[in-house]
């Protein structure tokens, strides 16, 4: 391989960008991140403030983009940004149920195009095959996502 061509493959690395075209995995930055314990492979986990304390989560998440089926957006409480339900796929679904079974009274944070936008407290199993985003998303946002995934209810977004 040329020195170019090495030197090219370093700075698309570098810059993050993706040789792979309609890669459905950027549909769209979201996903979701229990609360495990600070003493984890710190490798492993990042700190966040939550509830006014500092609590530490996995850097793998439980839920990501990946695992979207349809989404449907509504206006926060807040008044200023949007919130999203999330229809899940089947294996997202079970996986999701399980998660919040066994991680009762953990926080489970969502992180949206590079920022905590929400975080809620799990108090029981979902098992409904859908995850909510309560607030902290912006209109631009919203039109993202209608560009990858259909709307709950609409037929699959596809090649025309």
């Amino acid at each position: 391989m040329g020195r170019f061509a090495r030197w090219l493959i370093i700075l698309a690395t570098a810059s993050g960008l993706s040789w792979a075209g309609g890669d459905k995995s950027k549909i769209a930055n979201i996903s979701f991140h229990i609360e495990t314990e600070a003493t984890d492979n710190p490798k492993m986990i990042f700190p966040q403030e939550v509830a006014g304390n500092q609590r530490f989560f996995r850097r793998i998440p439980e839920i990501a983009s990946r695992d979207f089926v349809a989404f449907t957006p509504f206006p926060a409480d807040d008044q200023e940004s949007y919130g999203i339900v999330f229809q899940l796929k089947d294996n997202a679904r079970r996986r999701y149920a399980a998660v919040t079974s066994v991680n009762q009274g953990k926080w489970l944070v969502c992180q949206a195009y590079g920022r905590l936008v929400d975080g809620v407290l799990v108090d029981g199993p979902v098992d409904d095959g859908v995850i909510v985003i309560w607030k902290g998303l912006t209109l631009e946002e919203i039109h993202e996502l209608d560009k990858g995934l259909p709307r709950i209810g609409e037929k699959k977004k596809g090649k025309n």
